[in-house]
């Protein structure tokens, strides 16, 4: 049963910054996923945590969207099935201690729990932010931020606002 944030995202989102500092001095790395817009959420994601986080370039962290790389997602979606086509990669890239964030407005995309499941398995800290009912997701993660809202787009409006304050926290540590 996952650690869940529902009234308090910004204490989640500073939890989840502390993480990430942490797997940043240790050079592990921070793999993002989601669909649709979430996907692009994940890709905006590690692009900020890649420079975003960093002063002068300096302070970066080892992110990696498992959403980006089309050839790798039409690779996996054609030959094991769509719903690996997270999951595959973290297999191959993710290693104990690394952390996963799943961006999902339902929570129940086969994609993203095949992802979280294949996280935890590998020792992964799992994480998954999500609206709606929060759907199995929520309780699939180690951690989930949970925004109990009914629409798609403000979903994955606040999964962008998680994203910004843990950006701001990671910035603020390297001062």
């Amino acid at each position: 049963m996952a650690v869940a944030f529902t009234d308090d995202a910004d204490a989640a989102s500073r939890k989840l910054a502390l993480q990430v500092d942490k797997i940043r001095s240790e050079k592990g790395r921070v793999f993002l996923c989601g669909n649709g817009g979430s996907a692009a959420n994940a890709n905006h994601w590690a692009n900020d945590l890649i420079y975003g986080a960093a002063k002068g370039g300096l302070g970066g962290v080892r992110a990696h969207s498992l959403s980006a790389n089309t050839s790798v997602l039409m690779c996996l979606a054609n030959d094991t099935g769509y719903e690996n086509i997270f999951s595959g990669q973290l297999e191959v890239l993710a290693s104990p201690g690394d952390i996963l964030v799943a961006l999902s407005g339902s929570g129940n995309s086969p994609n993203i729990l095949r992802a979280v499941e294949a996280g935890n398995k590998l020792g992964m800290e799992t994480w998954a932010i999500v609206g709606f009912d929060g759907g199995k997701a929520l309780e699939m993660a180690r951690y989930a931020i949970h925004f109990p809202v009914h629409d798609m787009q403000i979903a994955e409006d606040l999964q962008m606002v998680v994203c910004h304050i843990v950006t701001k926290e990671l910035a603020r540590s390297l001062e």
